[in-house]
């Protein structure tokens, strides 16, 4: 567990850096409000960590494709002709 939670902690950190911090500023101000007792700290510091984690379900759910079953639209016929482009050739007697 001890080598597990620093990796863990890393790999959230680097997936949403706004969110993330908004979530460490959040929790150490309830941690120095309860430790304090100060109540309007911890309590500022609780909300601040649920607005960040709200903010992180955000951008989660905004992240997620969209799934359309539209087939693509095809511009050119579905068979091409059989009649080949013409050669190009350099004449010299056209300069």
């Amino acid at each position: 567990m001890n080598i597990l939670l620093p990796r863990v902690l890393r790999t959230l950190y680097r997936k949403e850096p706004i969110s993330s911090f908004i979530l460490v500023v959040g929790a150490v101000d309830a941690v120095m409000g309860g430790v304090g007792q100060r109540w309007s700290l911890f309590s500022f510091g609780l909300f601040i960590v649920s607005l960040s984690m709200i903010l992180r379900w955000w951008q989660v759910q905004k992240a997620q494709p969209i799934i359309t079953k539209d087939k693509p639209r095809r511009y050119l016929p579905p068979s091409s002709s059989n009649v080949p482009l013409p050669l190009l050739t350099h004449d010299k007697s056209r300069r």
